[in-house]
């Protein structure tokens, strides 16, 4: 059923081991503007385009690197999402207007059938209206859009914080801090610059 709205255009709210997103096909643009619309979300802010296959990577960006394979290896599935220069077929509107896309490969089983099911990118900013606290349960994501979203309920979300969030579009440079630390990514791939 899940799937079957995402084809349809629709948005699902599901878990990953982080928060709950809002999901929706990647490449819809209807369905982009309208989780924007549900979540009073600036326009200018990116979501995060989920795979189930480090493969499907180069379905959104011509940009993937060695350097990324070691990271795909070594945090995913998990809590990385890694910023590229996005395809030109990727919607703007799923990057918040920029020639970027933000990638992650979630871990959450839910997110992974999801994910296996629809075969295809799905864009999720964190189930919230904006300025509110991400969502870490599917009780938590129903109060929040009273009924406007079914929401695939996968417990309690692990993590309970978002993932960091990785650049590699100049050099590498952490967006957002998350449960993966800077340490952890310089083991893998070097030095690594941080904007906070």
């Amino acid at each position: 059923h899940a799937s079957k709205t995402l084809q349809d255009g629709g948005i699902i709210a599901f878990a990953t081991e982080t928060v709950y997103g809002l999901g929706c096909d990647t490449f819809n643009q209807n369905a982009i503007e309208t989780v924007y619309r549900l979540k009073n979300r600036p326009k200018q802010n990116p979501t995060i385009a989920h795979i189930d296959e480090v493969s499907w990577a180069h379905r959104l960006t011509d940009s993937w690197t060695p350097e990324c394979d070691k990271l795909a290896e070594a945090f995913w599935p998990g809590p990385l999402t890694i910023v590229l220069p996005k395809k030109e077929t990727v919607p703007a509107t799923a990057c918040g207007g920029r020639n970027t896309i933000a990638i992650r490969l979630p871990s959450h089983p839910v997110a992974r059938q999801l994910l296996a099911r629809f075969g295809h990118p799905i864009s999720a900013p964190s189930a919230n209206k904006s300025g509110y606290i991400s969502p870490t349960t599917a009780k938590h994501v129903e109060e929040e859009f009273g009924g406007e979203v079914t929401v695939l309920d996968g417990g309690q979300c692990k993590e309970g914080i978002e993932s960091t969030v990785l650049s590699l579009v100049i050099e590498p440079t952490i967006l957002r801090p998350g449960t993966i630390s800077l340490f952890e990514i310089e083991e893998i791939i070097g030095p690594v610059s941080k904007t906070i």
